[in-house]
């Protein structure tokens, strides 16, 4: 199947390093956004969201004629659905004294009735969205259908989750072995052309039910990983035990794999993901759910450990370092880093926090600092939340000039304990009860 002509409906953090990869392929490709101020920016050859490399893939993209963004799709070869599928707001499933989290599927639903008054024969509408499994089947299917064309007959449709990491999305899109689950097998062969463009990895073909949960076991075979170190940490808390030296040891065992504790766990997949199948069969994932209660309780446990620091949180000055989901991307979404701030000041704490990779964030409730220096200036301690990697290279001594802190509390081992006494400072790392 050719494709000379493909719309990208979504712009975020999936949608415009695949809508610019295609159009660095050859093809022509209009990206299709609701938010205006992000169609403005592009347009004018800039981006909104930081990802190494993605500034000039689109600007590369703009200049050869192949990408422009606009807030309608239009006639097509191909439509791929990029949206995001956060939580419902304040609304959850009930299942035998289980409470469990919604899937918010609007932005799904509307994405594919943008596509009904432009869907002809032949064409390939794909879903990228992560979705709870049967989405295909049991929600796209029937809208799509409202054209009058039969998916799998008339038009191809198929599932194709990405699979990639922040700060290596444009590698990963070309080389990551890519899942393609097609209505019919006729479907999943139409998705392997569309993505053959430019995917060097493998491409595996199945059916959509099957490719959605893949997606989902792998960030909920992740979440359930980290969910036991972060259970870990606070057993060592308990038992007077360093948790880093435990998983560093018992990780030389040649079937054993210990993740790192944290902090929690965040982002728009691995903290979301698994919820999708707590809703879809709430009788049948006891694991899933207590793994995703255990991940999303962990700020309280670093609170805890931040106000055994201080003695007392009420009044204290805390510099809380990141805010990010996850080290040097700038992705705040479902970041436990928010959720630790928001609960020490609950607490009585004063906490201003410095995000460097999103200095100009605006955060209900959360005070930004202008600054690193600013952030520090003040403190009675520093938490650091996040492992930057200008975090980990700071130098002790020049910390000390510019804070009164002498206390530091460090949620993932990002530095030398014996680096920061030796120059005056008391440091509690997460998970270490000696």
């Amino acid at each position: 199947m050719k494709f000379q002509k493909i719309c990208v409906i979504g712009l975020g953090y999936i949608g415009l390093p695949t809508a610019s990869t295609f159009a660095r392929h050859g093809v022509s490709v209009l990206g299709v956004d609701i938010n205006p101020h992000i169609i403005e920016t592009l347009n004018k050859g800039e981006i909104h969201i930081h990802e190494p490399g993605l500034r000039d893939a689109v600007t590369n993209a703009i200049a050869s004629g192949n990408f422009r963004a606009a807030t309608q799709p239009e006639e097509a070869d191909a439509f791929i659905i990029a949206v995001p599928t956060p939580f419902q707001e304040n609304k959850f499933g009930e299942h035998n004294g289980v409470t469990y989290k919604l899937a918010d599927m609007r932005a799904v639903i509307s994405a594919a009735e943008s596509i009904l008054p432009l869907l002809k024969k032949g064409n390939l509408v794909v879903l990228e969205s992560t979705s709870p499994p049967r989405t295909t089947a049991d929600l796209i299917t029937p809208i799509l259908a409202r054209s009058g064309l039969v998916a799998g007959r008339d038009f191809h449709l198929a599932y194709s989750p990405e699979r990639v990491l922040p700060g290596q999305i444009l590698q990963e899109l070309i080389e990551n072995a890519r899942v393609i689950g097609g209505v019919t097998p006729a479907s999943a062969e139409a998705g392997k052309d569309l993505y053959s463009i430019f995917v060097k990895g493998q491409i595996i073909q199945t059916d959509a039910t099957t490719a959605e949960m893949v997606k989902l076991m792998e960030n909920t075979y992740r979440d359930v990983n980290i969910a036991i170190a972060n259970e870990f940490s606070r057993l060592a808390d308990k038992f007077g035990v360093d948790v880093w030296e435990a998983i560093s040891i018992a990780n030389l065992h040649p079937r054993v794999k210990i993740l790192n504790p944290g902090p929690g766990v965040g982002g728009h997949c691995i903290s979301v993901d698994p919820w999708f199948f707590v809703e879809a069969a709430p009788e049948l994932t006891p694991l899933i759910y207590h793994a995703r209660q255990v991940n999303d309780s962990q700020p309280h446990f670093v609170v805890e450990t931040v106000k055994r620091a201080l003695g007392s949180l009420s009044g204290k000055k805390i510099a809380a370092l990141g805010l990010a989901y996850k080290p040097d991307v700038d992705d705040l979404r479902e970041s436990p880093a928010n959720e630790t701030v928001h609960l020490l000041q609950e607490q009585g704490a004063q906490v201003l926090a410095w995000e460097p990779f999103k200095p100009d964030a605006q955060l209900p409730g959360i005070n930004m600092a202008d600054s690193l220096e600013s952030a520090l200036k003040d403190a009675d301690a520093i938490v650091l939340l996040v492992k930057h990697t200008e975090f980990t290279k700071f130098v002790p001594a020049d910390i000390a000039k510019i804070t009164k802190a002498r206390i530091l509390v460090d949620t993932v081992s990002g530095w030398d304990s014996e680096q920061w006494q030796k120059a005056g400072f008391t440091l509690l790392r997460l998970g270490v009860g000696k």
